[in-house]
């Protein structure tokens, strides 16, 4: 690692995904220095089930504020003229609610939110791939995510201009550069694609992607109706990115912004990957980052939702990085249980009701998950039901067990759910 980026490692953030109050919470608890997520119709994850509306945006700006943690709201989709005057009515909502940053791509919301002084972070969809596009969006923005298709070499080529130019934003200080660090990857350009625009009238441009790559398909001949046979069967479905173990070299390429992609997925993938990524820096910082380290954070994030892990771009794209299957490989999942009733932090003992017809057992991984607590997680130990230590528990039963967590005094609540965690 380079002198200048051991001089600003406090400077860097760690940027994580929110697409509910329970990734949201999971997100503070495991040391996000930023969240970023979107509101209504106008991000890039529209058609997720999970999103946020706009009647939650002063709550949600004000959970990250009161933990310290900044707020950066997406609004990064293609915008028509018929749409223009409610996206102004949502950006001055979003000025109004304190939120720190917004994120943009369609240069009308952009030069509407420099209008009222609101913060810019020009989104990876405008494909920004040199200086010279980057100096002209500095007029309007503070921070630039780059393009996703540049190397590493490339990046750091357009960090020490910044630097030898003086390339400033609106605040008057150094344009910041965010770069994505995990999660998944599109086969189109910076995600401009209409390949779901084509096949379902679902523009991925309008957040609304119904990622038709990531399938099977069968190439036929059509004059002969003979079908050419595919090594695999995914090829536009790509691996997901993963940096952990070339987080020095991207920091040393002028990173300072290392984002989490991930709004779509659930809170048990934003807390492992964010803590995951933070213990990483924090080995960096104090020159613990070794191989070994490096190993098993790599186990730890094969744990939750992924589709193979690729280095993207970064390193020079390999052909044979592509997912390969449907679906996550995740190495654990998670199956629903039961619902807590009660947590006493007295004893730091919750009671939890097991609904579903399955059989817990001492030993067992667990996790609580509720959009005040986000995700709480740990190994059955000491269980009681009526006031009798068990190895085992099932339907019906009321389950107490000892639950203690360091991140939150509160680590259960009224309702919250259950969740037993298994070897796939």
């Amino acid at each position: 690692m380079n002198n200048m980026t051991k001089q600003n490692m406090k400077k860097i953030e760690l940027l994580a995904p929110a697409g509910s109050f329970e990734s949201l919470k999971a997100a503070i608890n495991a040391g996000a220095d930023a969240v970023y997520f979107g509101i209504g119709n106008f991000n890039m994850r529209a058609s997720a089930a999970r999103n946020f509306q706009l009647e939650d945006l002063p709550e949600v700006v004000k959970t990250c504020h009161k933990n310290n943690v900044k707020a950066y709201v997406a609004l990064n989709t293609v915008l028509y003229n018929n749409e223009l005057e409610r996206m102004q009515e949502i950006i001055n909502k979003i000025k109004s609610s304190g939120a720190d940053a917004l994120i943009a791509a369609d240069i009308a919301a952009i030069k509407y939110a420099r209008e009222i002084d609101l913060e810019v972070h020009i989104s990876t969809q405008l494909s920004i791939s040199n200086t010279e596009s980057l100096k002209h969006y500095a007029q309007f923005a503070d921070r630039v995510v780059l393009a996703r298709e540049l190397s590493l070499e490339q990046v750091k080529s357009i960090s020490e201009d910044i630097r030898k130019q003086t390339i400033k934003g609106p605040k008057g200080e150094l344009i910041e550069l965010e770069a994505f660090a995990h999660g998944a990857l599109c086969v189109a350009v910076s995600g401009r694609c209409a390949m779901s625009l084509y096949c379902y009238g679902r523009s991925a441009n309008r957040g609304q992607c119904a990622q038709v790559c990531r399938r099977e398909y069968k190439i036929t001949d059509i004059e002969t109706g003979k079908e050419l046979v595919v090594d695999n069967n995914y090829v536009m479905s790509a691996a997901d990115l993963c940096t952990i173990g070339m987080l020095p070299e991207l920091l040393d390429a002028g990173i300072t912004i290392l984002k989490i992609e991930g709004r779509g997925r659930q809170a048990e993938y934003v807390d492992t990957v964010i803590s995951t990524y933070k213990k990483a820096l924090k080995a960096i910082d104090k020159g613990e980052y070794t191989q070994a380290n490096i190993e098993k954070w790599l186990k730890d994030l094969e744990s939750v939702y992924n589709r193979g892990f690729t280095q993207g771009f970064y390193m020079g794209r390999k052909l044979d990085e592509w997912s390969g299957a449907r679906g996550s490989k995740a190495s654990e999942e998670k199956t629903l249980i039961g619902v807590v009733q009660k947590y006493y932090p007295k004893a730091q003992v919750v009671q939890v009701k097991i609904l579903a017809k399955d059989i817990i057992k001492e030993g067992e991984k667990f996790a609580i998950i509720g959009p005040t607590t986000g995700i709480v997680k740990g190994k059955l130990t000491g269980m009681l039901v009526n006031d009798k230590a068990v190895k085992s528990a099932s339907q019906n039963d009321i389950v107490t067990f000892k639950l203690h967590n360091k991140r939150t005094n509160t680590p259960a609540r009224h309702n919250d759910k259950f969740y037993i965690i298994r070897p796939r």
